[in-house]
């Protein structure tokens, strides 16, 4: 079984955070460290470790996240302008914390993602 998460915690509300949505498959709240005016984080409210471990049975919150995201860029009024979405996986990937999450970043121009 996977190990218990901070993000898992924020679903229960056991810890706080600025929770911007929920519903019975996902929470989407703010970032506490944001790398951009706005920057959410979407998480499935089921443990998911990492992008390798999903199933079949994860994909209708894995596509809730997608949807979601869209929602709050335009209550945000990010969604015209543009904004990024970003999943990492595992250490070289850049997950800090083990539970699928979305990174919805907006308010600036963000720039190219990698250098060529």
């Amino acid at each position: 079984m996977a190990e218990e998460t901070l993000f898992s915690k924020i679903v229960r509300r056991e810890i706080p955070a600025e929770i911007l949505y929920q519903d019975d498959l996902v929470t989407a709240f703010k970032d506490i460290q944001p790398k951009a005016p706005h920057h959410i984080l979407l998480i499935p409210n089921h443990l998911i470790p990492t992008v390798n471990d999903v199933t079949h049975d994860d994909e209708l919150a894995l596509g809730r996240l997608f949807t979601v995201a869209a929602k709050l860029a335009k209550q945000l009024g990010i969604d015209e302008d543009g904004y990024r979405l970003i999943m990492n996986c595992n250490r070289h990937g850049g997950q800090e914390v083990y539970h699928v999450h979305m990174h919805l970043l907006g308010g600036r121009a963000l720039g190219p993602m990698l250098a060529s």
